[in-house]
């Protein structure tokens, strides 16, 4: 508990005062603030304008967008390649690889 009320203090970071008491852990004084702390240890407080935070969602909106666009293109590349190894396969084509490479003029 001393720890955690030097921690709460505020004067030393987590390893200063690891090293001070000689704890080996070097996740142990992290995780006793945790539980034994007021909350407030560790926090980050972030503080954004109006238009970084249009901008941040915008970004996530467009990282979602881009997601379902890999995605459909994985889908659209795993019905090709099936449906090339189908036709293949029922052209009697044995080399499937060859006939791409053929196909493509290499």
């Amino acid at each position: 508990m001393a720890v955690v009320r030097e921690l709460e203090g505020g004067e030393m970071p987590f390893d200063r005062i690891r090293r001070k008491y000689g704890i080996k852990g070097s996740s142990t004084v992290q995780k006793w603030a945790r539980k034994y702390s007021r909350g407030d240890l560790g926090k980050i407080i972030r503080v954004e304008k109006p238009n970084e935070i249009s901008e941040r969602d915008e970004m996530k909106r467009r990282i979602k967008a881009l997601e379902k666009a890999l995605a459909d293109a994985h889908l659209d590349l795993a019905i090709e390649r099936a449906t090339t190894r189908l036709a293949c396969k029922r052209a009697g084509i044995v080399d499937v690889a060859g006939f791409k490479k053929k196909a493509n003029g290499t």
